[in-house]
């Protein structure tokens, strides 16, 4: 396979039959060393092709994205139960529900983007997509370049502002036990406005507890549900972090009451959450 050079960089042409057919462009050019200028963010691709799962998945992992891929509707929802997703790559002719109703059902819980893949790319057939939900439409083959270009320009347009945080001026407080946190200003505070000083890595473990209460989590789903700044390799070191927000959070932290251990299956935040309907300013 031959290699290139571009501004001083080694950089090899990869073929990808599977986003073209046969007899037109089907060679597409990789940097094996690009990067992407999004935070780490965890993409799901779901396609009942295995090809293009697998594709995809190098593909877009060599970009610095966190991929996951699933094969139909209910693999993704189980997906979307154990992790935090951050954008969803879904087709539309899919085994059992096609992509247009999973992405209906999706909308009545969730504000993921979606960014429809499909053979299936007349203009009506992207109006459907659109009206279901989606937050963009890409039509089967593609370049997987205009595809990465796409998922950057919906991730800015939406996963950056948290669309949470639409009510009340932005502002996104959920209140548990007798604590409060606010999550755009990053801040925990008492029932009686003392504030908590927390680093970032504890203020991201709490908030994955504080959105998945009364759920147990493993290790590893609390890492990626931080979004990867439990910055530690190993799962004791989780177990640090629990600790240290432990005494800070906890009456008795020798005796927790709201992050519970569970014999092998990891952490179970126990108190109920609700979000304060009307921040203060």
């Amino acid at each position: 396979m031959p290699n290139v050079q571009r501004q001083g960089k080694p950089v090899r042409y990869i073929p990808l039959q599977i986003f073209a057919p046969p007899g037109s462009l089907n060679w597409y050019f990789l940097n094996m060393n690009a990067g992407t200028d999004m935070p780490e963010a965890h993409l799901l691709v779901v396609d009942d092709d295995r090809e293009i799962r697998v594709l995809l998945k190098r593909f877009l992992g060599r970009q610095g994205f966190r991929v996951s891929t699933a094969a139909d509707g209910d693999e993704m929802q189980r997906m979307m139960a154990d992790w935090k997703i951050d954008l969803v790559i879904l087709d539309l002719m899919l085994p059992g529900r096609d992509g247009l109703t999973i992405c209906r059902e999706l909308r009545k819980t969730s504000l993921v983007p979606v960014v429809m893949l499909t053979v299936m790319g007349e203009e009506h057939d992207r109006i459907k997509g659109f009206s279901g939900g989606a937050d963009d439409y890409i039509a089967k083959p593609f370049n997987p370049h205009e595809l990465l270009a796409r998922i950057k320009a919906v991730l800015r347009r939406t996963h950056m502002v948290p669309p949470t945080s639409k009510a009340a001026g932005g502002r996104r407080v959920l209140l548990f036990d007798n604590w409060r946190l606010d999550v755009g200003l990053r801040r925990l505070t008492s029932s009686d406005g003392t504030l908590v000083d927390l680093s970032t890595a504890e203020f991201d473990l709490l908030l994955a507890f504080v959105e998945h209460p009364q759920r147990v989590l493993s290790r590893d789903q609390l890492l990626d549900l931080a979004r990867g700044k439990v910055e530690m390799p190993f799962d004791r070191k989780i177990d640090m972090q629990v600790s240290r927000l432990r005494h800070k959070i906890e009456e008795n932290p020798k005796q927790p009451t709201l992050i519970r251990t569970v014999r092998g299956g990891g952490y179970m935040f126990t108190a109920t959450v609700r979000q304060d309907e009307k921040p203060a300013a």
